[in-house]
């Protein structure tokens, strides 16, 4: 499980590899991100400069996450994402919807496959 620390990593594709090295054939990885392309992507994007816990952030899209575990062989990818208004303007809680493209916080599960992945 990697959540909300893949943007923070250096190379985040090799946290990736070495996540899918580690894990039994049929495995799972779940990873939670802060979709850069999101209302609150755009937030934290434009606050890196105010030096802001997100300066050294480099916020990951879904699709972007996704195309990397397939790349390392990974399958079964699914996404569901929450977070779709400003924190203030949030009456209820807001439950999970599948895909991606509309919230802001994404969750994004994957198998390893059973033949191994690519190197």
């Amino acid at each position: 499980m990697i959540v909300a620390a893949l943007s923070l990593f250096k190379d985040p594709v090799h946290a990736l590899h070495e996540a899918a090295r580690v894990l039994k054939p049929g495995g799972q990885i779940v990873i939670g991100i802060l979709d850069r392309n999101s209302l609150y992507g755009d937030f934290y994007e434009s606050r890196k400069k105010e030096g802001s816990f997100s300066s050294e952030a480099k916020f990951l899209s879904t699709a972007e996450v996704s195309g990397w575990l397939i790349q390392l062989g990974f399958e079964e990818i699914k996404t569901c994402q929450t977070l779709f208004k400003q924190p203030e303007k949030i009456e209820r809680i807001e439950l999970p919807q599948k895909g991606s493209g509309t919230g802001s916080f994404a969750v994004i599960s994957a198998r390893k496959t059973f033949c191994g992945f690519v190197d």
